[in-house]
C-alpha cells in the first residue's frame, strides 16, 4: 500500500436534491483519480459532525458508499476514514472490508479508529463505555481482524469479542492494508505500531514534531522500525487559482466558529483548527504543506476539501499542486 496523497470526502450536503448525492460523489472519487490522488475516503459517521455542519444534514452509511465507488472507479484505493470500531463486530467488519476488496479488485484499506461520537453511540444505540473501554476493544478487534485478512482462522476470548475458526472467504489478497487514524500518543500510536501499514495523525500542524517523535518511541517499544509504518496528515484544503478568493472562503468558515483570523496571534491560532487548514492558490498551499508537514517527516497528506471540493477542477488544482511533494 502506499497512500501519499489522500482525498477525504465528509460532507454530502452540496446538491439539491438527494437524488443527486451520489452522482456528486462518484464525481469527485473520479476527479480525485484522475488528478492522480492514491486513495478516496468517507467519513464513517452517521450523522454530520459538529465542525461541519447539523446532525440531520447527509450522512451516507461509509461501506455501502465505498462499494459503489468500486463500481465507478478503476484505480484509486477506498477506504473509511476512520470505521468506527465500536459500530461493528470485528469479524463481521473483516467481512466486509474483504468484500469490499473483491469487489474493488483489490483496492480496498480498512482504515478504522476507536470511535469518539458519543451522540451516535447514544441515539443508535451502540455502547460508548469510556476511553479506556473503546481502547480496550479496538486492541481486541485487531487480534481478530489482522488475522482474519490474512486467511487466517482465529479463535480468540477476550473481554468484548469472541471468535471460534472464524472464516473469512472468498479473498482476493492476503496483505490487505490496515490504517489506524488518530492522534492519541500511547494508545493509537501503540497500536499502529503493532498491527498497522499506515498511520493518519489527526492533529493540529504544530504538534507534529512532538507527534512524530512519540510515534518512533512506540515503534521502539514495538522492536519495530518506524520507516516500515507510512504516515499522513488530515489536511483542511482550500485551494482557488484566486488566492484572495481562498482565504476569504476560510475566514467565513472561522467566522462561524467564532474564530478571527486577522486578530490573532500566531501563538493563538495554533491552538485554533486554523493550524489544521491550508488556505491559497495552489502553488501558496504546497508550500504550506511542504513546510509545515511533510518537513516534519510525515510522508504524505490526506485533503478534506469540504468548502469547495465538490466544484469541477478544484482536485485537478489540488493533485497538479500536491502530487509532486508526494511522489
Amino acid at each position: 500500500m502506499s497512500i501519499r496523497l489522500g482525498y477525504q470526502m465528509p460532507t454530502f450536503s452540496n446538491t439539491a436534491s438527494v437524488r443527486e448525492l451520489f452522482p456528486t460523489v462518484i464525481a469527485q472519487a473520479r476527479a480525485a483519480e484522475a488528478a492522480g490522488f492514491d486513495a478516496a475516503f468517507v467519513m464513517d459517521h452517521f450523522y454530520q459532525l459538529p465542525l461541519l455542519g447539523a446532525p440531520d444534514e447527509p450522512m451516507l452509511e461509509a461501506y455501502s458508499a465505498l462499494s459503489g465507488l468500486a463500481t465507478a472507479t478503476e484505480r484509486i484505493q477506498l477506504s473509511a476514514l476512520v470505521t468506527g470500531n465500536t459500530y461493528r463486530n470485528p469479524a463481521l467488519l473483516a467481512k466486509t472490508v474483504s468484500t469490499l476488496d473483491v469487489v474493488s479488485g483489490g483496492r480496498a484499506v480498512l482504515g478504522i479508529g476507536a470511535g469518539w461520537f458519543e451522540l451516535e453511540h447514544q441515539q443508535y444505540g451502540f455502547e460508548f463505555g469510556t476511553f479506556t473501554e473503546r481502547f480496550e476493544r479496538l486492541d481486541e478487534a485487531l487480534q481478530i481482524i489482522t488475522p482474519m485478512l490474512r486467511g487466517e482462522r482465529p479463535t480468540f476470548t477476550g473481554k468484548w469479542y469472541r471468535t471460534e475458526n472464524a472464516i473469512n472467504e472468498p479473498r482476493i489478497r492476503d496483505d490487505l492494508p490496515i490504517l489506524l487514524g488518530g492522534g492519541g500518543e500511547k494508545k493509537t500510536f501503540r497500536l499502529a505500531a503493532q498491527f498497522a501499514d499506515h498511520l493518519n495523525i489527526i492533529c493540529n500542524a504544530s504538534e507534529l514534531p512532538g507527534k512524530v517523535e512519540a510515534l518512533h518511541q512506540r515503534c521502539a517499544e514495538a522492536n519495530r522500525d518506524p520507516a516500515t509504518l507510512d504516515t499522513s496528515f488530515l489536511a483542511f484544503v482550500i485551494v482557488d487559482s484566486d488566492g484572495d478568493r481562498a482565504r476569504k472562503i476560510q475566514a467565513d468558515i472561522l467566522a462561524r466558529q467564532g474564530i478571527d483570523l486577522s486578530t490573532l496571534t500566531e501563538a493563538e491560532r495554533r491552538t485554533t483548527i486554523a493550524d489544521r487548514q491550508f488556505a491559497g492558490t495552489p502553488d501558496e498551499v504546497a508550500e504550506q504543506i511542504q513546510t509545515r508537514v511533510l518537513d516534519h517527516g510525515i510522508d504524505g497528506v490526506i485533503v478534506n476539501m469540504v468548502a469547495n471540493g465538490h466544484e469541477p477542477g478544484t482536485l485537478d488544482l489540488a493533485g497538479q499542486a500536491l502530487k509532486p511533494l508526494v511522489a
